[in-house]
């Protein structure tokens, strides 16, 4: 059985001992779930291959499927990414932390499997913007994330509601029934372009005001 860390009404020292649980389930190479903004999410050491796996297994992903991945802090874009123009970097310092998620070459030389075997060369990267998860963040490093929802069906708001043994997961981090919302806005970056992939929670007006060059071609 997983062990069931509550984060409700907890004090400080408690927050920060639930946040050091997090980050030792992860270092061990186990999957953890907690809260993102709107949905709960399974969380695994972006470079922990196995971990990685394990999170396609329990979710019932295709071959092929990325995962995505959480930083906590957009310095750490230079090890993971290729440069970025201005126009970009303004783009993500204007919605992050926060629902837009970017896809972006990813440097070659990492030693990680996302689910596509490496072949893809790209990663969907995101700053997210809640407590708890912030804080694991910026302990952990880069994580490969994914909904607890089963591939295709809608965000998890209620732990009573997960499709999966609690047995068959680390930790789990309950922060109660969360609220719905909406989906990241998704665009995608290659070379000097930007393109809308999916438009969320952020407008395409508000993305236009931080980079007037970006693409609807794939709306």
């Amino acid at each position: 059985m997983a062990e069931r860390i509550s984060l409700t009404n907890v004090n400080d020292e408690e927050f920060n001992e639930a946040v050091n649980t997090a980050v030792r389930y992860l270092v061990a190479g186990e999957v953890i779930v907690v809260a993102a903004e709107h949905g709960y999410v399974y969380l695994a050491d972006a470079f922990d291959k196995d971990a990685v796996k394990a999170i396609h297994i329990l979710r019932g992903n295709q071959t092929g499927t990325l995962t995505q991945v959480f930083i906590g802090d957009k310095k750490v874009l230079g090890g993971i990414t290729t440069v970025l123009t201005s126009e970009q970097n303004n783009l993500l310092d204007n919605f992050w932390p926060g629902l837009l998620s970017v896809t972006m070459k990813s440097q070659p030389t990492l030693s990680w499997d996302l689910g596509d075997g490496r072949r893809l060369g790209k990663v969907n990267v995101r700053i997210p913007s809640r407590k708890f998860l912030t804080a694991v963040l910026s302990k952990s490093g880069p994580l490969a994330v994914s909904s607890v929802a089963i591939s295709g069906k809608s965000a998890v708001l209620d732990l009573a509601m997960m499709p999966i043994y609690e047995s068959d997961v680390g930790a789990i981090f309950d922060e109660g029934v969360l609220n719905a919302g909406p989906s990241s806005t998704w665009v995608d970056i290659s070379e000097n372009v930007i393109t809308v992939v999916r438009v969320g929670a952020i407008s395409l007006e508000q993305l236009r005001a931080k980079a007037p060059s970006i693409s609807t071609v794939n709306l």
